[in-house]
């Protein structure tokens, strides 16, 4: 699939770091090193502005290594970039661990899915089959 992209940043554009890979990194489009504090939360600009096709979202995500090393995640995983949106591609990073966290320059600090979707038509009605699992949710299933 093509999409359309220009890239105002002073890196290349995302590509999948291998053949099976479902994510490309994007990287931090900055000038200078950025130290995100404990709790702290902030909007990294990426460079990129992007074009979907219809059907299509891009679904920014975190990177699992700079999760579980560093405790940096995307604050509204997975953000969603929707077909329509022109704008900058930016990443809302938080920093959940106890010690201040740099980014810096070029920094791979998320990643980026594109994926297809469907639209709903809702269909209003009085009442849903009925199911095995029923109204079960959050746990109910246990934990082994």
């Amino acid at each position: 699939m093509k999409v359309k992209i220009v890239n105002k940043s002073e890196y290349p554009s995302p590509q999948y770091a291998t053949p099976l890979s479902a994510g490309m990194d994007l990287k931090a489009n900055i000038k200078e090193p950025v130290t995100l504090e404990p709790l702290e939360r902030t909007m990294v600009p990426t460079g990129l502005y992007i074009e979907l096709p219809a059907g299509y979202e891009a679904q920014v995500r975190p990177r699992s290594g700079l999760a579980a090393k560093k405790g940096v995640t995307v604050i509204n995983a997975p953000g969603t970039i929707d077909a329509d949106y022109r704008g900058e591609v930016c990443v809302l990073l938080v920093n959940l661990s106890r010690e201040p966290f740099v980014i810096n320059p070029g920094e791979r600090i998320a990643q980026m899915v594109v994926a297809r979707h469907e639209n709903v038509e809702w269909v209003e009605v009085e009442d849903l089959s009925e199911s095995e699992r029923g109204a079960g949710g959050f746990g109910s299933t246990g934990i082994k």
